[in-house]
C-alpha cells in the first residue's frame, strides 16, 4: 500500500473541489462543494496520521473523523489503497481546456470566480478561448507544458507592457527558450532629480534642470531608487 500523508490527501481533495468549480455542473454541486470543503477542514485539524488510522480500523475509521463524509471517506480509501483517485484523474481529462483558459486569466490578475462573473455578463467570450486553448494543449502535449509556455510569455510580455493571448504561445512557440523578463532597472534619484556615481571622482552628483552637476551633500538614505 502506497505511503500517503495526511497533506496528499488534502491537496487531492483540494484539487478535486477546484476542477469541479471549473464544471459547469448541476444545482447539487454547491453541495458537493461544502461537503469537500468539510472534509478538507477536518482533515487539516486531524493530527493522527489517516494511513494509521486506516491500517487499525479501515474505512470505518476513515468516517468516524468529524467533518467527513461516506463519499469523501471513499476517495481517501481508494488513495491509500492505489496511490490516486478515479475521479481525480477523470476530471483531469474533462477540464484540461478550462485548467488552461483559467491559468491564462491568472496570469492577467483575473481570479476564478471574477471570470465566471464576466463570462456571465459576457463581458468575456468564454467559447472564443475554447480553440486556441485545446491547440496549445495539443501542441504542447500536457496540461502542465501548456501552462508553463503560457507562463513565460505572460512573463516576457508583461514585464515590456505588451498584451499577450493564448495564440501570442503559438507564434513565440519556437523561441520559448530565449523569451527572457525584461530586466527591472531602477535608478537613483534625489528630490525627483537624477543622480549618478562618478567612478572617477567617487561621489554622487545630483543633475540640475540646466544640466549642472550638483555634488551630493545630503544622507544616503535620501537617494530613492525607481524603476526607469
Amino acid at each position: 500500500m502506497p505511503e500517503v500523508t495526511n497533506q496528499q490527501i488534502i491537496e487531492a481533495l483540494e484539487e478535486i473541489k477546484g476542477l469541479l468549480g471549473l464544471k459547469k455542473v448541476s444545482m447539487s454541486t454547491p453541495f458537493r462543494l461544502k461537503a469537500d470543503q468539510k472534509a478538507i477542514d477536518a482533515l487539516k485539524k486531524q493530527k493522527q496520521e489517516i494511513a494509521l488510522v486506516y491500517k487499525e480500523k479501515g474505512l470505518k475509521g476513515i468516517k468516524e473523523i468529524l467533518g467527513v463524509g461516506d463519499k469523501n471517506a471513499q476517495k481517501i480509501e481508494e488513495l491509500l489503497k492505489k496511490g490516486k483517485i478515479k475521479q481525480l484523474e477523470e476530471l483531469k481529462e474533462e477540464t484540461a481546456i478550462q485548467q488552461i483558459i483559467t491559468f491564462y486569466f491568472q496570469t492577467k490578475n483575473i481570479s476564478l470566480e471574477e471570470l465566471k462573473k464576466q463570462a456571465k455578463k459576457q463581458k468575456i467570450v468564454y467559447s472564443r478561448y475554447t480553440k486556441p486553448a485545446k491547440q496549445l494543449l495539443e501542441l504542447a502535449g500536457s496540461i502542465d507544458k501548456a501552462k508553463q509556455a503560457i507562463k513565460t510569455v505572460s512573463l516576457w510580455a508583461n514585464s515590456r507592457n505588451l498584451d499577450y493571448s493564448i495564440e501570442t504561445t503559438f507564434k513565440k512557440w519556437l523561441e520559448l527558450d530565449k523569451l527572457k523578463p525584461k530586466e527591472i532597472i531602477k535608478k537613483p534619484f534625489y528630490e525627483g532629480k537624477p543622480m549618478f556615481f562618478s567612478q572617477t571622482k567617487k561621489k554622487w552628483f545630483v543633475i540640475a534642470d540646466n544640466g549642472e552637476w550638483l555634488e551630493f551633500c545630503d544622507k544616503m538614505d535620501k537617494i530613492e531608487w525607481k524603476i526607469s
